[in-house]
């Protein structure tokens, strides 16, 4: 049979339940754990520990007391919780590189900013500091709401009186269950001004608060925070992020070497860990230029040396460190706090208004106390005058009396008097009836009368309730005010962008038939005297040779056009570094070009003008002009530059000012010169119009840009050149057949590349074996352009000229070098006069 009277097994949702428990839980750790009060900055922990030391009388003007004490306080009290928990978040408080304003004095080992634990708990010592004990100030006056501990065994308080914005001030970090907070801290003197601006202008804006009150966050370790945008936008919205870096100096030696001092770390960085990642960063070469690592730090402040080879860029290193270690964080703010029980997240103005809310209650609350004090001494005090102005009928009523009871009695039914007043007068002793302590009682009196109306005046007026409140605040902030830690730079770049980190130098970018790119300092080349052998610039496979080699910055952008006439884009210093004999890495593996794509154009950029343009010429003789603005963001996959028709392919693209003379190549030796603007500007994905109109069997091979008192260089596929001056070239409309510039033969062969140069360039011509020259310019001869030219580069069986780019010109030229290219070159002219005489 089954017993009724026990209990039965109960049915139930385990999802539901599961959904209920759980809630349960989040919420305990939510409102009970985790995140902090709007009204105190508190979490329960910090508030029973600091409730504990109080209740104690472990004051700031009293010994220190054993830590393990206060902790078994705490929990035996108060913290149903783990004793490692209690004395971490006790710890925190008393460490000057935690909390901006430190809420406990601790005595002993607290930890350091190396991330040194404590010492146990029972070799440390603690009270109150001097500014915590403005958090609890006048608690005893009923100024705030008590509550059951764990057990019901004692009382605790639900929020302290906190008598300064404590969230703001020493800030708050808390993960929930599905939230988390983060509250930097911030400038005592700021905070509490900000405050006594709200109290005097409600309708205040943020804008206004951040720019005459509350600048930014105040780390204790102080640093730099980069830029104001960040801040603006937490302080509006409750959420942001902010850049914080180390304040890092650059000195120079007498040696000639430089060396980093870092003297201020970001906040909440652990200092034995960052040494030890710069270490490895420069021991793995991942950071050039470090040779010595030191910490110097003392009592006396922090000291990080780095010292740098004579060689090294101090700023590169710098910046280097700060992309790469903690030496610059982002500290994410999340203005997450408990209002009325319930987490929200709160902008700078509410943060500041809600403390404000809870000061009133404060004060009011403290008004009323003192208030009920005065009505109640003030009570007694008017049944000892009514004693004293009938002291003769009171001691006979007394001494007629068989008890106190009857005693007490007949006082309240003769004199009017109520219980409390009747006992007063029993309890009077007879030196009160002198007539020096009826005096003192009078006096006592009136100032209890102007006192209560005091009081009753502040009740009934807001005003005043803030007058006291901004006076307590000015009070508090005369007592703990200091200078402000953290620096704010203005206008400072937000993040660390890469050009930060990498040296501005001149490079050369070399592009293979067969897809291969790489990048090397313009310095790797010296300049020959023309007819030189060159030297390898570049190892390539046997049926690949180089097709594209620009020269320009690191910094800039480089944009690569391919044959279908989609552009793509690159940063120089994106691009891998190689030593001169290396062929790179495929392009594909940088750009995502598609497959049977090719680039056959590679230009530079420094800044994306709308002024300027860019000028495209197709194989087929089509040219277009359109705004480089256009072009300012090209997505990873590459844009569509350029429109061309069946079989056509891009073949150069040149920056314009929208005034230049276009002179456009062909491979048969025909140029023509037209004005830029006979092609009107056109839009990105336009086809463009006829620049040329080509012969039987011609293509273009070049298009550049020609300049009065320029020359136009040609090179031919056999190495030979020539430079004619632009005179020559007359201006025609664009659309005709061009004019010829070359004379073609068999030695010279057809014409690779058509330049527009001044005669203080250097050129670099490349083979399809990869040989390169790079020679002066002012050294080719100048002649006509019915001429076939001179020899340039001295080419071997079955070896063709591959490309040609015009780069910045050497300072200078090594003597020995200049003296053996010297001998060279009249070993070869007399070569190449045999040649012209065999002809």
């Amino acid at each position: 049979m089954v017993d009724n009277n026990r209990p039965q097994v109960q049915e139930i949702n385990i999802g539901q339940e599961m959904r209920t428990s759980f809630l349960d839980y989040a919420m305990s750790v939510i409102v009970s754990r985790a995140l902090p009060d709007v009204r105190d900055g508190m979490k329960p922990v910090h508030r029973r520990i600091l409730y504990a030391l109080n209740d104690q009388g472990m004051h700031a003007d009293k010994p220190y007391k054993k830590s393990a004490r206060i902790v078994g306080d705490v929990i035996g009290k108060y913290h149903p919780h783990g004793d490692s928990a209690v004395y971490e978040a006790m710890v925190r408080m008393a460490q000057d590189f935690s909390y901006r304003y430190m809420l406990v004095d601790g005595h002993g080992n607290f930890g350091s900013v190396d991330g040194d634990p404590p010492a146990a708990m029972r070799y440390t010592e603690a009270r109150m500091s001097k500014i915590s004990m403005e958090l609890l100030r006048d608690i005893n006056k009923n100024t705030i709401d008590y509550m059951d501990n764990y057990d019901g065994s004692e009382r605790e308080p639900k929020v302290l009186p906190s008598k300064f914005p404590n969230l703001l001030v020493n800030g708050a970090s808390g993960i929930a269950v599905g939230m988390a907070t983060n509250i930097p801290p911030h400038h005592l003197g700021e905070t509490i001004d900000a405050i006594l601006a709200v109290s005097k202008n409600p309708e205040i804006t943020i804008s206004e608060l951040m720019e005459d009150y509350i600048h930014g966050p105040d780390f204790p370790t102080a640093g730099q925070i980069l830029g104001r945008s960040g801040i603006r936008r937490a302080y509006e919205t409750g959420k942001g992020a902010i850049t914080i870096r180390s304040k890092a100096e650059i000195e120079e030696q007498a040696n000639g070497k430089a060396r980093i001092i870092v003297t201020e770390l970001p906040y909440q960085v652990n200092k034995a860990k960052l040494i030890e990642k710069i270490a490895e960063l420069a021991r793995e070469k991942r950071i050039e230029g470090i040779t010595d690592l030191r910490d110097e730090s003392d009592r006396n402040g922090m000291r990080i040396v780095i010292e740098l080879r004579r060689d090294a860029n101090p700023n590169v290193v710098l910046n280097n460190l700060f992309k790469q270690t903690s030496l610059q964080t982002s500290f994410g703010i999340n203005m997450l706090a408990l209002v009325d029980g319930q987490p929200k997240v709160l902008n700078l103005k509410q943060c500041l208004e809600y403390y404000l809310e809870h000061q009133k209650e404060i004060i009011t609350r403290r008004t009323k106390f003192e208030l009920d004090k005065a009505e109640a001494r003030a009570h007694i005090l008017e049944g000892l005058r009514i004693a004293l102005d009938h002291i003769d009928e009171i001691i006979a009523l007394i001494r007629q009396s068989q008890t106190t009871d009857i005693a007490r009695e007949g006082l309240m039914n003769k004199f009017k008097l109520s219980e409390k007043q009747a006992q007063a007068i029993l309890d009077m002793r007879l030196q009160r009836l002198t007539g020096l302590e009826r005096e003192k009682i009078e006096e006592e009196y009136n100032q209890l009368q102007a006192l209560i109306e005091e009081l009753k005046a502040i009740l009934a007026n807001e005003e005043k309730i803030l007058e006291i409140i901004r006076e307590e605040l000015i009070e508090i902030k005369e007592r703990f005010n200091d200078e402000r830690r953290t620096e704010i730079v203005s206008g400072g770049v937000e993040m660390i962008e890469d050009e930060d980190l990498i040296p501005e130098e001149n490079i050369v970018i070399t592009l293979t038939h067969r897809g291969y790119i790489k990048r090397l300092p313009a310095s790797t080349y010296r300049a020959q005297r023309r007819g030189g052998r060159g030297i390898q610039g570049m190892g390539t496979n046997e049926d690949d040779f180089v097709e594209h080699l620009v020269s320009c910055s690191t910094h800039d952008t480089v944009l690569f056009f391919s044959n279908k006439g989609k552009v793509y884009r690159s940063k120089g210093y994106e691009i891998p570094e190689f030593n001169r004999t290396a062929k790179g890495i495929p392009i594909i593996n940088l750009l995502e070009v598609e497959q049977g794509e090719w680039i056959n154009a590679v230009i530079t950029v420094s800044e994306f003008n709308a002024d300027w343009n860019l000028f495209f010429t197709t194989k087929y003789g089509i040219s277009k002009r359109t705004s480089l603005s256009q072009f300012a963001n090209i997505r990873k996959g590459g844009l569509i530059a350029l429109n061309l028709r069946d079989e056509d392919e891009l073949i150069s693209v040149r920056l314009t000012d929208g005034t230049k003379d276009i002179l456009i190549g062909t491979k048969n030796g025909y140029v023509i010169r037209f004005e830029e603007d006979q092609i009107r500007s056109m839009g990105r994905t336009a086809a463009g119009v006829k620049g040329i109109s080509l012969r039987d069997d011609d293509e273009v091979v070049s298009m550049e840009i020609l300049n009065e008192g320029d020359y136009v260089l040609n090179v031919t596929e056999n190495g030979y050149g020539k430079r004619t001056p632009e005179e020559e070239y007359r201006k025609t409309n664009r659309g005709g057949k061009g004019i010829f510039t070359c004379n073609i033969t068999e030695k010279t062969g057809r014409v690779m590349a058509v330049k527009a140069v001044t005669g203080e360039e250097d050129i670099m011509i490349m083979t399809i074996s990869g040989v390169l020259i790079r020679m002066q310019v002012e050294g080719i001869s100048t002649t006509g352009r019915n001429t076939q030219g001179v020899r340039l580069i001295r080419l071997q069986e079955e070896e063709k000229v591959a490309t040609v780019a015009k780069i910045d010109p050497e300072e200078e030229l090594e003597a020995a070098e200049a003296e053996d290219e010297a001998a060279e070159e009249l070993a070869e002219q007399a070569v190449e006069d045999i040649d012209q005489n065999n002809e």
